[in-house]
């Protein structure tokens, strides 16, 4: 069989993958006070800088302080941050350095499933730093609604996006500095732009279109309109489009990571 062949056969996907995550987690619980600083402390500098500081000199945002307004976008962008370093420079360690995908698929668990069990322990930690830090709002007194209960659910979802984004990367990565063109030309812009700090809908209109087609700026209208309790049927617009990116996203990481390590 060539290797094209091989590289676009079809997934072999059993429920080992979680065995995989199973190992990636006991792992992050051995060493989870050194990893997790970064993505609790850095959010909280965002918060008190942006929404302490320079929020009183800027006037309520559709009806919120900047605070108000800062926080749930805070939320999902910690989230994306600790998913995207997770499967960018965690995987390329387990892939290349400690070479953890080749002592695994010596087992019966299969490359795709060892890609998978990555994306969803990537998932898991847009699920754990966001949470952590929809949790310090919530005791700031940030959080006015109920609603801000399926703001977990929505990380997940987002999580797995971001996931998926960065292992196609990692896959065609052939060292750390390529990792600094994914941060800088994909993941800074729509921290920038993805509606964090301000409304995408004041920006020029060729933005708005260019925020719509990405993942982060839907997870922060989701995140904004649970934590504020302003759901409204066009929620369930960002929860669809969060849903067909994870389609789109399915099978890239795997044929590409497939393809890596056959050549």
């Amino acid at each position: 069989m060539s290797r094209i062949s091989l590289a676009f056969q079809r997934p072999e996907l059993t429920l080992l993958f979680v065995e995989v995550f199973r190992r990636n987690l006991k792992v992050f619980i051995k060493t989870w006070p050194s990893s997790i600083m970064f993505n609790f402390i850095e959010p909280l500098l965002y918060l008190a800088a942006l929404g302490m500081g320079l929020g009183i000199y800027i006037p309520a945002i559709e009806g919120m302080s900047y605070m108000q307004f800062i926080a749930p976008g805070i939320i999902a962008s910690s989230a994306m941050w600790a998913t995207s370093f997770e499967c960018t420079y965690g995987s390329f360690i387990r892939l290349q350095i400690q070479q953890t995908y080749h002592a695994i698929i010596t087992t019966p668990v299969s490359l795709d499933e060892v890609v998978m069990g990555d994306i969803v322990y990537g998932a898991f930690k847009s699920f754990l730093y966001g949470s952590i830090i929809l949790a310090v709002i919530y005791f700031l007194g940030y959080v006015t609604s109920p609603w801000a209960l399926l703001v977990p659910a929505v990380l997940l979802l987002s999580g797995l996006v971001f996931a998926q984004l960065s292992m196609i990367w990692t896959s065609v990565a052939p060292n750390f500095d390529f990792f600094s063109y994914y941060f800088t030309l994909i993941i800074t812009p729509m921290f920038l732009f993805g509606g964090v700090f301000f409304p995408v809908e004041n920006m020029p209109l060729f933005v708005q279109h260019i925020a719509w087609f990405t993942p982060l700026y839907h997870t922060v209208t989701l995140c904004r309109a649970l934590v504020t309790g302003t759901v409204s049927a066009s929620s369930w617009l960002n929860v669809l489009a969060l849903i067909i990116f994870a389609a789109i996203l399915f099978l890239p990481p795997l044929v590409l990571m497939r393809r890596r390590l056959i050549s």
